[in-house]
């Protein structure tokens, strides 16, 4: 398939309720913060996984849509698939040039996640090299400072014999925020995915699809209640682009209407869009 030969920025607001939308492991897995200001913040590595989970879960069986990072098995060993599919030689040190090329466009055909957010696949014996994708996330950050309520709660089923000797239940601890809305922004080069990975206009659409749906199918009781609100993209008619980028983020505001404190729903807050773009530069609302 041919690559894409528009740029895009794209923008997407999204909330949470009553959940941890992404735990800190280096705080007790709390709901990640930045400390100086309080705003909630979410990683590129959570939004991408679950893009990832969501295409993997509705173009599952479908050539060349298989999804590289996840842990069915070691990297390495997809890497040496590549090589054999490819017919080339496997477990030899000092790599012909060619050869990783060929391996790395074999991943780039047959896994979405590698065409789109590129991948380093240059361990093992098999390399195939690294890849720049096209499509780059930048980290979530809340609207508003988010405020997190630790709640207690009861457990009914103990794991031992010996714990079940101190009583039926024990007390355990759960981190939420009430809410917050989130706002991530996010690029797609078109330069990239013709010299590099051959993102494509179905990649795209299954891209626009696969972020208002990915929440729809990660249910969990530890997340609460997440939504994907918005998806506004931003369409280039060159490929290099026709406006800078912080430039058309710029013309999307986001505030809480006016006599709301303590934000509680997606209502609580008013969305403002100027329209007005650069010549070649077009707006569309996916969501």
């Amino acid at each position: 398939m041919e690559a894409i030969n528009n740029k895009y920025e794209f923008t997407v607001l999204f909330d949470v309720e009553n959940g941890n939308p992404n735990g800190d492991p280096d705080a007790g897995n709390m709901p990640r913060v930045d400390p100086e200001t309080s705003y909630g913040i979410i990683t590129d590595v959570c939004i991408k996984r679950k893009i990832r989970n969501y295409v993997e879960l509705c173009m599952e069986g479908k050539e060349g849509y298989n999804i590289l990072i996840k842990p069915d098995k070691s990297l390495n060993s997809k890497f040496t698939e590549a090589y054999k599919e490819s017919s080339l030689k496997t477990g030899q040190k000092g790599k012909n040039p060619d050869d990783v090329k060929a391996a790395r466009d074999y991943m780039c055909e047959n896994y979405f996640d590698v065409r789109t957010f590129g991948a380093v696949m240059s361990t093992g014996n098999d390399p195939c090299g690294i890849v720049r994708g096209p499509v780059q996330i930048n980290f979530a950050r809340s609207i508003d400072p988010v405020y997190i309520q630790d709640i207690s709660i009861t457990r009914q089923a103990r794991t031992t014999e010996d714990r079940m000797e101190t009583g039926e239940t024990e007390m355990g601890r759960k981190s939420i925020i009430p809410y917050a809305l989130y706002r991530v922004d996010g690029y797609v080069s078109a330069a990239l995915a013709q010299k590099v990975t051959g993102f494509s206009e179905d990649d795209i659409e299954i891209l626009w699809k696969a972020i208002i749906n990915m929440f729809e199918h990660d249910r969990s009781a530890a997340r609460g209640k997440m939504c994907v609100r918005k998806l506004i993209v931003f369409k280039h008619e060159s490929p290099l682009g026709n406006a800078p980028s912080h430039t058309l983020f710029d013309k999307i505001k986001v505030s809480k209407k006016d006599g709301v404190v303590s934000a509680r729903s997606y209502e609580d807050y008013e969305v403002s869009i100027d329209a007005r773009m650069p010549d070649g530069v077009y707006i569309e609302e996916k969501l």
